[in-house]
């Protein structure tokens, strides 16, 4: 080959675009890098495992620029725009940042003070000059900075960030709805359970944990628990006890589910500790069933021949978490074709100036007037929410109700 010289490679021209391409996927390399790099820090950012430097960083610098905002258009943006950096440092920032982000906002509250002063000497008529720092303003920007102290101290002493704390508790909330469904039934069973919090909070003290057991998952159990206090103030002692219950469940025989519960309970050594339950353990096959109660209320049947109700008082147990060694007895019954079983907390029949016998008799009356609706007939669902609307709608405490029947 012409210009070569034998036994060496020939020389090839490289063009601009062959050049470029290395070039090219240097830089994607680089930027992919960068983006691996960004992507976890924020990652980590927003499980609380890394530094605060970044946030501290951006806020600090939004403070010269609503400074600046309001020299520029005070009519628009007013000192007490300070406190927006401020509330999101709150939220974002360790306090020891959170001071520091501080003094930043001091600095630039001092500065729009000094230019605004100066502008109103060097102003032609300066009783007519509106703008500046107020002594209410600056009040307002250290008040929400005081606010956003306490707020950043609370999420240090707990120990979990607020960009994970909310999800943490949206996730409990969660477990909790999950740990309540009752399991998938045989054909001709049907169940329906609704609970409702004191005061619409997320958290109750009432819970239900259930679950197939036995031999072929031929046995339903369940069980309706009461903690001591309501709402939020029980919510985290529920969530505790119902995945121990859960973890109860099945691994012992019926009968000696309550006296575990009790010694669990006991163990935690709360100050306020105890909980009331009802143990339901139901053979599908036959329909035969029986209820444990610790304290708690007793089970209502709905029998079809019949027509009517019918309290299924069992010797009233102590209350779970009282004292070592409790006893507990068990009523037994039977499910037939078109009964209806229901279970409830005393947030359901419990009003001021009203015997729970008066309340039970109204809450088994709404449930006739389901029944004879149709909504309790096949698959139907809702039903038990629709009791606490119409009977404990108003009840400033936690309620829940199960309801299980035969088709």
């Amino acid at each position: 080959m012409a210009g070569s010289t034998p036994g060496t490679r020939p020389r090839t021209t490289v063009t601009g675009t062959a050049a470029a391409d290395p070039l090219r996927a240097r830089l994607g390399k680089r930027l992919y890098r960068v983006r691996r790099i960004l992507r976890r820090t924020g990652v980590d950012y927003f499980r609380g495992d890394a530094a605060d430097w970044l946030a501290f960083a951006v806020l600090a610098l939004l403070v010269p620029v609503l400074v600046a905002l309001n020299v520029w258009i005070p009519a628009w943006v007013p000192p007490t725009a300070l406190v927006l950096p401020i509330l999101a440092g709150a939220l974002l920032l360790r306090p020891v940042s959170l001071v520091l982000l501080y003094a930043t906002a001091a600095l630039g509250l001092s500065t729009e003070s000094v230019i605004h002063t100066g502008q109103r000497v060097a102003s032609e008529r300066p009783d007519e000059y509106v703008f500046g720092v107020t002594p209410g303003a600056a009040l307002v920007v250290g008040a929400v900075g005081v606010a956003g102290l306490l707020v950043a101290q609370f999420r240090s002493r707990v120990g979990v960030p607020w960009r994970t704390g909310g999800s943490m508790l949206f996730d409990l909330r969660e477990r909790l709805r999950v740990q309540s469904r009752v399991p998938d039934l045989p054909a001709g069973w049907h169940a329906d359970m609704a609970l409702r919090p004191a005061g619409g909070q997320s958290f109750s003290g009432d819970f239900v944990v259930a679950a197939r057991t036995g031999s072929g998952g031929r046995v339903l159990e369940a069980v309706l628990a009461d903690v001591s206090g309501k709402g939020m103030d029980a919510g985290s002692r529920a969530l505790l006890l119902s995945g121990a219950f859960g973890g109860l469940l099945g691994s012992l025989p019926p009968d000696d589910f309550l006296p575990a519960a009790n010694g669990y309970l006991l163990r935690q050594e709360w100050e306020e500790g105890f909980a009331t339950a009802v143990h339901l353990a139901l053979d599908l096959d036959t329909g035969e069933y029986e209820l444990l109660s610790a304290g708690h209320l007793p089970g209502m049947q709905r029998l079809a021949g019949a027509g009517r109700w019918e309290a299924k008082e069992s010797p009233e147990g102590p209350l779970l978490g009282i004292y070592d060694g409790a006893k507990f007895e068990g009523v037994r019954g039977r499910l037939g074709p078109g009964d209806v079983l229901m279970l409830c907390t005393d947030g359901m029949v419990e009003a001021p100036g009203r015997d729970l016998s008066e309340g039970m008799d109204r809450l088994m009356g709404e449930a006739d007037r389901l029944v004879a609706g149709g909504l309790l007939g096949g698959n139907s669902s809702g039903a038990a929410g629709r009791l606490i609307e119409t009977v404990a709608k108003d009840i400033n405490d936690d309620r829940a109700v199960l309801l299980l029947w035969r088709s």
